[in-house]
C-alpha cells in the first residue's frame, strides 16, 4: 500500500501564495510520478500539475506562470507553490501517484482564497 500524506494548505487573500506538501510512503520502488489535483465544489476533480519520474512538469492552463511543482530533496515529496492566487483557486487539493501498479490519493487539503 502507498500512504499520501499532505501538508500546507489555508486561508489566503487574493495575490497571496501558499505551499503544499505531499510526501508518499509505503509500497514504492525508485521515483514515482506525481500530481496535485484540485476539486472545488459543484465541479469535477481537475488536474492542477504534475511531475513524471524523470522530473517532466505539466500544468493546467489555468495555473501556468503562477504553480510550481517540484520534488523536495526527498524522492517521493513534492511541492506545489502557488503564486498570485486567486478566488477560483478555492478547492480541496489533493496529492496523487498513478503508476502501472499504484493509485493512490491523499485525504486532501482545503486551499481558500478570499477576494
Amino acid at each position: 500500500q502507498v500512504q499520501l500524506v499532505e501538508s500546507g494548505g489555508g486561508l489566503v487573500p487574493a495575490g497571496g501564495s501558499l505551499r503544499l506538501s505531499c510526501a508518499a510512503s509505503g509500497s514504492i520502488v525508485g521515483v514515482v510520478p506525481m500530481a496535485w489535483y484540485r476539486q472545488a465544489p459543484g465541479k469535477q476533480r481537475e488536474l492542477v500539475a504534475s511531475i513524471s519520474s524523470v522530473g517532466n512538469t505539466v500544468y493546467a492552463d489555468s495555473v501556468k506562470g503562477r504553480f510550481d511543482i517540484s520534488r523536495d530533496g526527498a524522492k517521493n515529496t513534492v511541492i506545489l507553490r502557488m503564486n498570485s492566487l486567486k478566488p477560483e483557486d478555492t478547492a480541496v487539493y489533493y496529492c496523487n501517484v498513478r503508476t502501472a501498479l499504484i493509485m493512490a490519493w491523499g485525504q486532501g487539503t482545503q486551499v481558500t482564497v478570499s477576494s
